[in-house]
C-alpha cells in the first residue's frame, strides 16, 4: 500500500491557520444557521480535498449511503428487512476499508500462502493509496446506521446536519471517533463560541501543536528512529530508552492531535469528547483503555465487545471476546501482523488482569498507595513493551528491539544514543508520567484553573517561543495512517 499523498493541510501547518481565520471570519459574520453550516461543510470538504480531492467522491458516497439506508432502516417493517438493510451497510462500509486499508495485506499474504502450500497461483498485487480518514468516516457512519437498527437513534431529519457530522474538519483526519448522539444535536441551535471559549479552543490549539511538534518530533522521535531502524542493533540500555521515548512520542502526537480537534471545533462553538484522560496513570489494563484513545475503545466495546456477549456468558466466554476485540483493535490500526501482535498482547494483559484480579484484591497490600503505585508501574511497563511491535516495521526489527530490552543484545550491538539522549527520554517521559499521575483524574480546564494566571500565561508564551524556535524534520500526525 502506498503512502498518502502531501499532506497540505495539517495542524502545525501556515496554510492551515490560514484556513482557520478564514473559516472562523465566515462563521462569525452575522449569517443564519444553516448558512453558517453550509460555510462550515463546504470548508471542511475543501479540507479533505486538499489532501487528495480525488477521495472526496468516496467519502460522500459514505455519507449518502448511510442517510438513505439509515432511513429506510427505520421504516422497514419487517426484521428480514432490517438485516438486509444494515447488511448492505455493512459490506459497502466494511468493504471499501478493506479494499484500500487491507487489499495490499490480503493479496501479499493469499500469495505467501499459496507458495507455502505449492500452490500455483498467483493473486494480483492491489496497490492503492490508503484515503486519508476512511477508518475514522467508516467508523462514524457505522455507528450512526447501527444506532438508527438497534432503535437507539431515529434518523435525523436534516441532511445538511448529518453531512457536517461526518465531514467536520477537526475531526475528520484523524479523531477523535464522534457518535451521533454527540454531534447531531449541536446542530440544531445557532452556535457561536463565547470570549472565554474562543480563547480555551487557541489554547488547546497551541498547547497540541506543542505536544505534537516539539516534544514528539524535536525530541523523542530522533531518538525513536535511530533504535527502530531496520539493522540497527540497540543495547539494553538504547532499546528500553527507544520504548520510552516511543511511549512519549506517540502519546504526544495522537493526544496533540486531539487537544487540536477538540480546541478548533471549540473556537465553531461545538463540543468534541475528551480522547485521553492520563492514560500512563493507568491502575491496570482496563483502566489504560478507559483513558487511552477513548473515542475508539468505546466504539469497540459498544458495536463489537458487547455484540460478540461481552462478558455475559461465563469466564471463558468473556476471554475470548477480549481477545478477538483487541486482535481487530490492532488490525484496525494497520494492515500488519505487528498490529495485530500489538493488539493481541493487550488482549493477553486483559485477560490476565481478569484472572489474577479476586487473587491480587484479597491481599492487603495491593489496596493501599504501594499497590497503587506497583499497579501502575507494571500497567506502564507492559504498554511501553507492547509499543515495540506498534512502532517496528517488520517482525525482525521489533525482535531485535526486544531482545536488546531483556539482555540478549545482538553480536555486533553499536553505539546508537549518547547518554544525554538516553538521559533526555528518561527525563522526558518521567516528567510526562508524573504530571499525568498528579492530574490523574482532573480535566484540562481545571488544571488551569489550580495554576495561578501569571503562572498558566507564563507557560503558553514558553510553548510559543518553542514552537517558533523549535527545529527537526516536518512530520505527520502518527494516525494519519491508519
Amino acid at each position: 500500500m502506498r503512502s498518502p499523498p502531501t499532506r497540505p493541510m495539517v495542524f502545525n501547518s501556515l496554510s492551515f491557520l490560514v484556513f482557520l481565520a478564514i473559516s472562523l471570519g465566515v462563521h462569525y459574520l452575522p449569517l443564519s444557521w444553516r448558512a453558517r453550516k453550509v460555510n462550515l461543510l463546504v470548508a471542511s470538504s475543501l479540507f479533505y480535498a486538499a489532501w487528495n480531492p480525488l477521495f472526496l467522491p468516496l467519502l460522500w458516497y459514505a455519507i449518502t449511503l448511510d442517510w438513505f439506508l439509515a432511513k429506510a432502516l427505520h421504516a422497514a417493517r419487517t426484521q428480514a428487512r432490517r438485516k438486509v438493510l444494515l447488511g448492505v451497510s455493512l459490506v459497502s462500509n466494511l468493504g471499501l476499508l478493506a479494499f484500500f486499508k487491507y487489499g495490499p495485506f490480503l493479496s501479499d499474504n493469499t500469495n505467501a500462502l499459496f507458495q507455502a502450500l505449492g500452490v500455483p497461483l498467483q493473486v494480483p498485487r492491489i496497490d492503492v493509496v490508503l484515503p486519508v480518514a476512511i477508518s475514522f468516516y467508516t467508523f462514524e457512519s457505522l455507528a450512526y446506521t447501527l444506532d438508527v437498527y438497534r432503535g437507539q437513534e431515529k434518523p435525523w431529519r436534516s441532511f445538511l446536519d448529518f453531512s457536517l457530522f461526518l465531514t467536520f474538519f477537526p475531526h475528520l483526519v484523524a479523531g477523535p471517533i464522534v457518535r451521533p448522539h454527540d454531534f447531531l444535536p449541536q446542530c440544531i441551535e445557532p452556535r457561536r463560541a463565547t470570549p472565554p471559549q474562543l480563547l480555551w479552543g487557541l489554547l488547546l490549539l497551541v498547547l497540541g501543536v506543542f505536544q505534537k511538534t516539539v516534544l514528539a518530533d524535536a525530541l523523542l522521535a530522533p531518538l525513536v528512529d535511530l533504535v527502530f531502524t531496520p539493522g540497527a542493533k540497540p543495547t539494553t540500555w538504547e532499546a528500553w530508552s527507544a520504548a520510552l521515548a516511543f511511549s512519549g512520542q506517540i502519546f504526544c502526537d495522537f493526544a496533540g492531535y486531539s487537544l487540536c480537534a477538540i480546541g478548533v471545533a471549540l473556537c465553531f462553538g461545538f463540543h468534541l469528547p475528551d480522547n485521553f484522560q492520563s492514560p500512563y496513570a493507568s491502575v491496570g489494563f482496563s483502566d489504560f483503555w478507559r483513558r487511552w484513545h477513548i473515542s475508539l475503545s468505546g466504539w469497540l466495546r459498544d458495536y463489537l465487545y458487547i455484540p460478540l456477549g461481552g462478558n455475559r456468558h461465563g469466564p471463558m466466554r468473556t476471554h475470548v471476546n477480549l481477545m478477538l476485540t483487541m486482535l481487530l483493535g490492532g488490525l484496525w490500526h494497520g494492515a500488519s501482523w505487528t498490529f495485530v501482535v500489538w493488539g493481541g498482547l493487550h488482549g493477553l494483559f486483559l485477560v490476565a488482569e481478569r484472572l489474577l484480579r479476586p487473587w491480587l484484591e484479597s491481599l492487603r497490600w495491593t489496596r493501599g498507595p504501594a499497590g497503587r503505585f506497583a499497579a501502575v508501574a507494571v500497567t506502564f511497563v507492559c504498554v511501553c513493551f507492547a509499543w515495540v511491535f506498534f512502532r517496528a516495521q517488520d517482525f525482525g526489527t521489533a525482535f531485535t528491539v526486544v531482545k536488546a530490552m531483556v539482555g540478549a543484545s545482538s553480536a555486533g550491538a553499536t553505539r546508537l544514543l549518547s547518554r544525554l539522549d538516553m538521559l533526555l527520554a528518561v527525563l522526558t517521559v518521567g516528567l510526562l508520567l508524573g504530571v499525568q499521575w498528579r492530574y490523574r483524574d482532573e480535566p484540562l480546564p481545571r488544571i488551569f484553573e489550580s495554576v495561578p494566571w501569571w503562572a498558566s500565561a507564563g507557560a503558553v508564551t514558553a510553548m510559543l517561543v518553542a514552537l517558533a524556535t523549535a527545529t527537526g524534520v516536518d512530520r505527520a500526525f502518527i494516525y494519519f495512517q491508519f
